[in-house]
């Protein structure tokens, strides 16, 4: 992925543009239910993991900032001895997050039940037949994966899709996970998977499959940007796992946030790494207390810079893209003065082929 960021910034355009266009102009975005920031941190226990009814107002509050769908799973934690048959406490309480949080946001948001994997298949069929009810978009990952023939069981029991994929390494398991029919939703993991272009690959067999992407999140924004590449140039792309809005300290360690507005991320139309880290953030640093600056975040954000050392840096990014986007309008330029002295057509003077010194560029 580094190298993809890498790549487009030397030549100024947004890595979808390299692997073949873009195709949708916004993303469709989920968020997990995370409890409010005065209800403490996801790993605290907090009621919204545990109680249907907060969950269902909190599903509530994210419809009404935009989002069409939202996740959850209630199911039960996973632990090293899995797979195991979901307590009838557990199928219970599954069921009735899935019947308060439809009640509270109707049609208007779709229901994505998370697990992790911790059932055997009798037992994940029980649970998704508790489901089936409340028309969730997705039942995700509800055998272990490495035995896709069983996560296929599932799929031929229920009418609720499966999702899958996020713990799955190379485009030679999904292809036979997609032969096995065992998923119609696919979540790989970019860090996982190999990046971009391994990626790209296996969205393409999912669409020769009819299977859509959904790529996994879990690595945070940077992540959370290739993902954002791969969807825009993938026409299979069904969601975009969010956290949240991407606000707050998703926001905070990025150079310029990704842009999300009523439940859809925009697709930038500058490079990847607009996406760019700022490593002092990432330290617990502020970079407008710099002693020697008076420029502030939000200024460094659009482009203004002060006498730091920071902004330093931040001037001298700016002076090596110019640099390139000089250098590939002369490339372009070059290209086209030897397409024409070849006397090529327009359709030929129209696109990037051409041959300079024997070879074909």
């Amino acid at each position: 992925m580094a190298l993809w960021d890498i790549i487009g910034k030397a030549v100024g355009k947004p890595v979808y543009e390299l692997l073949g266009g873009k195709v949708h102009e916004r993303l469709r975005s989920y968020t997990y239910l995370y409890p409010r920031s005065d209800e403490g941190h996801a790993y605290s226990d907090p009621a919204v993991y545990r109680d249907p009814d907060v969950a269902a107002e909190r599903a509530t509050e994210y419809m009404r900032q935009g989002f069409t769908a939202v996740k959850f799973d209630p199911a039960g934690a996973f632990a090293t001895f899995d797979p195991r048959q979901p307590s009838l406490d557990e199928l219970d309480m599954s069921a009735e997050f899935c019947r308060k949080i439809r009640a509270a946001v109707g049609t208007r948001c779709d229901l994505l039940f998370g697990t992790h994997g911790q059932f055997t298949t009798s037992g994940a069929i029980r649970l998704a037949r508790r489901l089936e009810a409340y028309d969730p978009l997705w039942f995700e990952e509800p055998v272990p994966p490495e035995m896709p023939e069983e996560m296929a069981r599932v799929a031929r029991q229920t009418t609720i899709p499966i999702a899958t994929g996020e713990r799955l390494t190379t485009k030679y398991e999904f292809a036979r996970l997609l032969a096995l029919q065992a998923g119609s939703i696919l979540q790989m993991a970019l860090g996982r998977v190999g990046g971009l272009l391994e990626a790209k690959k296996i969205a393409g067999m999912a669409e020769a499959h009819f299977a859509q992407i959904a790529p996994h999140l879990y690595c945070g924004p940077i992540e959370g940007a290739a993902n954002i590449q791969l969807a825009a140039c993938s026409p299979n792309f069904l969601i975009l796992e969010s956290i949240e809005a991407w606000g707050g300290f998703q926001a905070e360690i990025l150079m310029k946030p990704i842009r999300w507005e009523q439940g859809y991320v925009r697709c930038s139309q500058t490079p990847y790494a607009h996406q760019a880290t700022c490593d002092q953030k990432l330290n617990g640093e502020r970079l407008a207390q710099e002693d020697d600056c008076r420029v502030g975040t939000e200024e460094r954000r659009r482009g203004e810079v002060g006498t730091c050392s920071r902004c330093s840096e931040i001037t001298q990014r700016q002076d090596e893209q110019r640099q390139a986007d000089a250098v590939s309008e002369e490339a372009d330029g070059e290209l086209a003065r030897i397409k024409a002295k070849a006397g090529l057509g327009p359709l030929f003077q129209s696109c990037h082929t051409g041959m300079v010194g024997g070879y074909v560029i």
